[in-house]
């Protein structure tokens, strides 16, 4: 892949009649040094969001109790600052080659959200994907000084956020494009969300290794196959919240939660609401159901 190496910065001055993003940093590295270490909570450059993606080797990237070996396709997310560590294997190989983005979090931390919640930590995306092709065409622009203001650098960030979430939208209704381990996964998903899966038990029933379920599911769906639930699990639960009288509680054992209060916040993320506003109209529309595409 002919991309300039290097960290590119962007300083620009701020414009107090135009809200925009800002671009902090972009860049491709190859590392083969094991002193390469990045640690969220000891930076001081923050608040940032930082998107990385390897282009080939492999990285490790620690965050609570998380331990992810980064590779070839794969991504992380995190914020800075932030409870994570992110370095070269002193055991790897090859050098660990990738592209980055940093940015500020105003105007697209939505965005960011939203992607984080339903592609997790460390998402796998194609390298031929819309959001790639930008990050390379990002980085390109920056090496040969073609992000000369706050405005294009403001558009970059933008649209690339804008097509990471839109990657998970067009990735989940293609669902005949999916393979059929995937497709098994998914419909072993919706027919049995109302009681307990593991990963385990998701990851035998068809024949794939959890990294590789998790890895080809993200890929084939846009989501993890938590965040998968959890949509078929909401979408139950509306369904009940609007055409039954059972209680917050008994929909939240009936749709596979071990809580209403689990219920509620897994609810409440997916659809802005809770189950009780869902179901009341409150001051909101009395929707009878809401669509996710």
């Amino acid at each position: 892949m002919n991309i300039p190496r290097g960290t590119y910065g962007f300083r620009f001055a701020e414009d107090k009649e135009l809200q925009l993003c800002v671009l902090f940093a972009a860049g491709c590295d190859s590392i083969t040094d094991p002193t390469y270490r990045w640690d969220g909570l000891e930076r001081t450059d923050g608040p940032l969001l930082l998107f990385q993606y390897t282009i080939s080797g492999e990285g490790v990237f620690e965050s609570k109790d998380q331990i992810h070996h980064v590779t070839s396709g794969q991504a992380f997310l995190a914020e800075i600052p932030g409870p994570h560590r992110y370095y070269y294997d002193s055991e790897s190989k090859e050098p660990w080659e990738f592209l980055f983005l940093l940015f500020r979090p105003e105007l697209v931390l939505p965005h960011w959200q939203k992607f984080y919640r339903e592609a997790g930590e460390v998402p796998y995306l194609p390298i031929d994907c819309t959001p790639i092709r930008l990050l390379r065409m990002i980085v390109t622009d920056a090496a040969a000084g073609r992000i000369t203001d706050p405005l294009i650098a403001s558009s970059c960030v933008y649209q690339f956020m804008t097509e990471l979430v839109r990657l998970q939208k067009t990735t989940l209704r293609n669902r005949e494009s999916w393979s059929y381990n995937i497709q098994r996964a998914a419909e072993f998903i919706e027919h049995n969300y109302s009681r307990m899966i593991s990963m385990d038990q998701l990851s035998e029933h068809v024949s794939l290794s959890k990294y590789h379920l998790i890895r080809r599911f993200s890929s084939s769906t846009g989501l993890t196959p938590g965040a998968y639930l959890t949509r078929v699990r909401t979408e139950k639960a509306m369904e009940l919240l609007r055409g039954t009288p059972l209680s917050v509680e008994a929909i939240a054992e009936r749709v596979g939660y071990s809580s209403g209060s689990y219920f509620i916040k897994a609810f409440r993320g997916l659809t802005g609401l809770t189950p009780g506003e869902f179901r009341s109209g409150g001051e909101s529309l009395a929707y009878r159901k809401l669509f996710f595409d």
